[in-house]
């Protein structure tokens, strides 16, 4: 067991733990701290065989702490990568920007972007920075929990008076809000926390491995969300639907789906 006054750097520690090197490891921290401490090396150093990948001792131990860094991942970038790459779908939806078949093409352009920066701005930015600042004082289990449960309740908002927001002539800035704060609780929540969780709550022998596996789930979830909100935010009606795409289940239902989404993912955190 080490113990120092300042912050230890891990990487000299970890590269001598992973071989069962106490001698080494203490020698590689002499280097970089003024005061190291050493408490029963003899006993602890090297005597503990290490439990392998998938063994029962890593099932034991961090089983469901590999679950829930898997389906936490995979369940937010289902939701995150859908809203990202189909902002103009839903822009388009609730009259934010006109048909595309109304502009030209640089017109179109302009307007998504301009549309996609103020999001970024006043929601996705905002949320790094929040997490940036109050990570270690209020924690990852937190940030994450109230990250996805915010997301939840801000798409059900957005879901359930769908019709509302998007009816000829209403003020669309209640639902650009709302819409722009799943965002924010997005990167203030669990798009910041899943990759940062499975880099620290790992041994050092399999962390790499582990987060690895986790991020995986992740971009399997981003396919999942790519893909298939493509299809499923298309009209029921097949007159509406987009040249080549058969009928969804249109974007409110893809909404209340993308909502139950974030419930998981705060139930598996």
């Amino acid at each position: 067991t080490y113990y120092s006054r300042t912050m230890m750097p891990e990487t000299a520690r970890d590269t001598a733990l992973v071989a069962n090197n106490a001698k080494q490891a203490a020698a590689d921290m002499s280097k970089v701290l003024q005061v190291v401490e050493m408490r029963n090396i003899g006993n602890n150093g090297g005597s503990r065989r290490p439990f392998g990948l998938f063994s029962g001792e890593f099932v034991r131990r961090h089983g469901l702490h590999l679950v829930g860094t898997s389906a936490t991942w995979l369940l937010l970038d289902i939701a995150f990568y859908s809203q990202n790459l189909f902002q103009k779908d839903i822009f388009s939806a609730v009259g934010w920007i006109p048909k595309a078949a109304t502009m030209s093409a640089l017109e179109e352009l302009f307007r998504i972007a301009r549309a996609q920066t103020l999001i970024a701005l006043c929601g996705t930015v905002p949320g790094y920075w929040f997490t940036v600042a109050l990570i270690d004082v209020v924690g990852r289990f937190k940030i994450q929990a109230v990250g996805f449960f915010m997301m939840t309740l801000f798409m059900l908002a957005l879901a359930l008076p769908y019709h509302h927001w998007t009816a000829p002539g209403k003020n669309h800035v209640g639902f650009l809000l709302l819409y722009g704060l799943t965002f924010f609780f997005a990167n203030f929540g669990p798009n910041s926390t899943t990759f940062i969780v499975p880099a620290e709550i790992f041994p050092a022998r399999l962390r790499a491995t582990c987060h690895g596996i986790s991020a995986a789930s992740g971009k399997l979830g981003a396919i999942v969300g790519s893909f298939g909100f493509l299809y499923l935010a298309q009209s029921p009606d097949r007159s509406k639907t987009e040249h080549g795409y058969p009928p969804g289940i249109g974007v409110r239902n893809s909404l209340f789906l993308l909502a139950a989404c974030n419930l998981l993912g705060l139930l598996f955190t």
